[in-house]
């Protein structure tokens, strides 16, 4: 996540952000926080349109935080704010681990289907039928299990 961004949702400016992070830059290793190169951040300017050097925008790279990053801001930034936006934001990575990991798991499967069909379907009726049989079985395999919430 980029530094603005936290700052955005810790509701403090950038530039604080960054001061506390400096202050305490010994817990924010390569793989917890980095800055965008010149390149990158120029492109980020120009998807986002923001302003250039000199009129009144960033005058440096942002920093960017990973997860671990971001949950080591926690012990930087203390404000009751801070740790609600951790929590929160941790939680979102979690999410997003677990969807990926779930389709991409959905993604071998489809491939799968796609690879015997493509050795053993024809062009025909029936041929249609079975795909749309084995759609269904996938789709029977990829609903939540009752395992840690209900299914209503």
């Amino acid at each position: 996540m980029l530094d603005s961004d936290l700052a955005m949702l810790y509701e403090v400016e950038t530039k604080r952000l960054n001061e506390a992070v400096k202050r305490n830059i010994k817990r924010f290793p390569e793989h917890y926080m980095f800055q965008l190169t010149a390149e990158e951040y120029d492109s980020l300017r120009s998807q986002f349109a923001t302003s250039k050097e000199g009129k009144g925008g960033r005058r440096y790279a942002p920093y960017v935080f990973t997860e671990q990053g971001v949950a080591m801001l926690s012990s930087v930034l203390r404000s009751e704010k801070a740790i609600q936006v951790n929590i929160q934001i941790i939680d979102a990575f979690v999410k997003m681990r677990q969807w990926v990991i779930e389709n991409k798991e959905l993604a071998q499967r489809l491939s799968q289907l796609e690879h015997y069909f493509i050795q053993h379907c024809n062009d025909d009726k029936e041929d249609f039928k079975r795909i749309y049989e084995a759609l269904g079985l996938l789709m029977d395999r990829t609903k939540p299990s009752e395992i840690g919430f209900k299914v209503k």
